[in-house]
């Protein structure tokens, strides 16, 4: 199968959201859109129901990715959108389908203007268990949330895009979240705001006053770490503006501050081949409920 972007679809304002973000990303990439409907087949009796039954689901299973696949075809003629209708459990579908994908694609409920996303157990899951990267879109984001406001102040999608924002840890940095990153940055001809959280030694926990020279002076390392890291990054895309952010202080919170002004968010997942559980990691986990922009998780070993 070629290379593709991939959106999970069902109908809802997210899912709608998520493929119309999923369609501008396809255009940036020049790669086809492909939708993919998961429909979990109705048991025996309820098919026997004229109101519930299998030819009423699959009237609404076919409706659903083709108005959709219609309407994106209007609104981005550039891009080439494709239907599937996947049987299945929408969480093993979906991570499935992302193997044979660039980039998989979620629609996510907002919770509020500031209050960040509402991520179900199936996208948890399907994060969790692909290693394609996987984008959450909230209900409601629209193209112009991703550009800089024209010079009147009005959200305008003609404008330039905002910075993409890098949580990177320097203690453990991939290399396949920073290319991400840079990637994406690259293609929206836009800066790349790099932000990295470390945490001052716990004087409150011993009862000690806390020394302001070692505070500056671990500033000072921590920020050495981060410009190390990123030296060879900024080499090899020397058209990506990169700006540094090492500041003391909860990561997960820097980077929701910093997701206010942002066209997208990248952060990674470290591959947990466990059986049990949904493990993302702690930072990630807040990040996907709490930041206010697309948020973009990367998958490395």
């Amino acid at each position: 199968m070629s290379r593709n972007v991939t959106v999970g679809l069902d109908g809802s304002p997210e899912s709608r959201a998520a493929a119309e973000w999923a369609a501008r990303e396809a255009k940036l990439r020049g790669l086809p859109l492909r939708l993919v409907h998961v429909w979990e087949p109705v048991p025996e009796p309820m098919a026997q129901a004229p109101l519930l039954g299998a030819e009423t689901q699959a009237h609404w299973s076919e409706r659903i990715p083709r108005e959709t696949a219609e309407g994106l075809r209007l609104r981005h003629p550039g891009v080439h959108v494709e239907t599937e209708q996947i049987p299945g459990r929408p969480a093993d579908a979906l991570a499935g389908a992302a193997k044979a994908a660039e980039l998989l694609v979620l629609g996510s409920r907002g919770l509020s203007g500031i209050g960040g996303f509402l991520v179900g157990s199936v996208g948890m899951a399907v994060i969790a268990d692909t290693e394609t990267p996987v984008v959450l879109v909230r209900a409601g984001e629209q193209a112009a949330d991703e550009h800089e406001a024209d010079p009147a102040g009005i959200p305008s999608a003609a404008t330039a895009y905002r910075p993409v924002v890098l949580g990177l840890d320097t203690g453990h940095p991939h290399d396949t979240v920073i290319a991400f990153a840079f990637e994406e940055a690259a293609r929206r001809g836009t800066s790349l705001r790099v932000v990295h959280g470390w945490n001052l030694p716990p004087y409150s926990a011993y009862g000690l006053p806390a020394d302001l020279e070692l505070n500056a002076e671990l500033g000072r390392q921590e920020a050495a770490a981060l410009t190390e890291v990123l030296r060879p990054w900024r080499q090899k895309y020397p058209d990506v503006e990169v700006a540094e952010e090492s500041r003391s202080g909860s990561p997960a919170h820097h980077v929701i501050d910093a997701s206010r002004d942002a066209s997208l968010v990248v952060v990674g997942r470290r591959i947990r081949r466990s059986p049990i559980g949904v493990h993302i990691g702690s930072v990630t986990h807040a990040v996907l409920h709490h930041a206010t922009a697309p948020v973009a998780v990367v998958a490395h070993d």
